[in-house]
């Protein structure tokens, strides 16, 4: 439930957050353009990552695909080359099988309406609003993170926000203040045009409105240790009214992440070393590693090294080293890995299924987990 008394100022809040938003939006690449393609990816770059670390790779994707054709000509590795390091790689797999649907199912053209835009492969209400009213001017809600935040406070929303019924009541208070801020606005032009002023507000556009919202929540609203003294709706605001900024919103905790345990084996000779492609289904899907044993529980070296031994009989094998045990978090897991690295002779003959010998000088254009990554920017190999 939310309170009532707030409904009686809604028509004023968006007009509050655009006239800020007017002064402290952020000058961003993608605020720059409508063009839907540019939109899109911004969007889904920033679902599950910051600005500051998005930015950077919206500017290599789209240097790299500077359009849906060329992301629909590229092929997966390239795509998931370029994602690398910023998570979930699903939604680089969604975004290119969808570049391919709208090159040879929709002849090239984007999408224009919210309904039509769902029908695209990872796209959902939160980007197919952003595009929508971005690009094409639709008046849909765009509710993310932010958003959701904003909307919990400013109402006094009870519901938890990660649960459906809170989800419902944010998306249809988030509605109703766009509505609202789009008649507000257009009560106020046909009254600038009754008396004769020509002065336009230039903010009557529910892409800007969505773009506001995003922004003082991610700027103004923020998680904890909101701006509240600085806030131009803080005498407004049910959360701050009534003492619960830190309370709101209200959210359920997740699950208990998952342990597991990773040993990557780095087998190296003569200037080469052994990748394989992970499969279909599970975590970091169709991406390399170095061969790798999953275990129920931690490992001691010796184990490792009878691991080792066991997979390359008839092969000398020579222990080079074993990294510290490492700690990489995942949303729903917590991966325990270490790495040994050991010279094997020799390298090719009888290679299990799936397993590559490449140049070690040529990994870093193979697609790897960012927990790869970061060890391969650690060591020498």
């Amino acid at each position: 439930m939310y309170y009532q008394f707030a409904e009686a100022k809604i028509m004023k809040f968006g007009g509050i957050i655009q006239r800020w938003f007017e002064k402290n939006r952020r000058e961003l690449p993608w605020r720059r353009t409508s063009d839907p393609y540019n939109i899109w990816i911004s969007e889904v770059i920033l679902q599950q990552t910051r600005v500051d670390q998005g930015l950077d790779y919206y500017k290599r994707f789209i240097e790299t695909f500077p359009d849906v054709g060329a992301l629909a000509r590229a092929g997966e590795d390239e795509v998931l080359k370029i994602w690398q390091g910023l998570g979930y790689y699903s939604r680089a797999r969604n975004l290119h099988r969808a570049a391919r649907d709208i090159v040879e199912l929709r002849k090239g053209q984007f999408p224009r309406t919210y309904n039509d835009l769902l029908k695209l492969k990872g796209v959902g209400p939160y980007t197919a609003a952003a595009i929508a009213s971005i690009c094409f001017g639709e008046a849909r809600a765009v509710v993310d993170g932010n958003v959701s935040r904003v909307i919990a406070r400013l109402y006094g929303v009870d519901y938890p926000i990660n649960r459906p019924a809170g989800v419902k009541q944010i998306a249809l208070l988030a509605q109703e203040l766009m509505e609202e801020k789009m008649e507000e606005e257009m009560e106020e032009e046909m009254e600038k045009l009754s008396l004769a002023v020509h002065e336009p507000s230039g903010t009557s556009d529910p892409g800007n409105h969505n773009q506001a919202m995003m922004e003082f929540g991610a700027l103004q609203c923020i998680p904890v240790s909101p701006h509240c003294e600085e806030c131009p709706l803080a005498h407004h605001c049910n959360a701050k009214l009534t003492g619960r900024v830190e309370q709101l919103p209200v959210k359920i905790p997740g699950k208990r992440p998952v342990d597991r345990w990773f040993y990557f084996y780095i087998m190296t000779s003569n200037g080469e070393a052994i990748l394989e492609k992970r499969g279909d289904t599970d975590i970091w899907r169709s991406l390399y590693q170095f061969p790798m044993v999953e275990c129920k529980a931690p490992r001691t070296e010796q184990e490792m090294v009878e691991e080792m031994k066991g997979i390359y009989n008839g092969r000398h094998v020579s222990i080079r080293g074993f990294s510290d045990p490492i700690r990489h978090q995942l949303s729903h897991r917590t991966i325990h890995a270490r790495f040994i690295h050991a010279e094997v002779s020799p390298l090719y003959s009888d290679l299990p299924s799936g397993w590559i010998v490449i140049p070690i000088d040529q990994i870093d254009k193979y697609p790897v987990p960012r927990l790869i990554h970061r060890y391969l920017e650690s060591v020498k190999i």
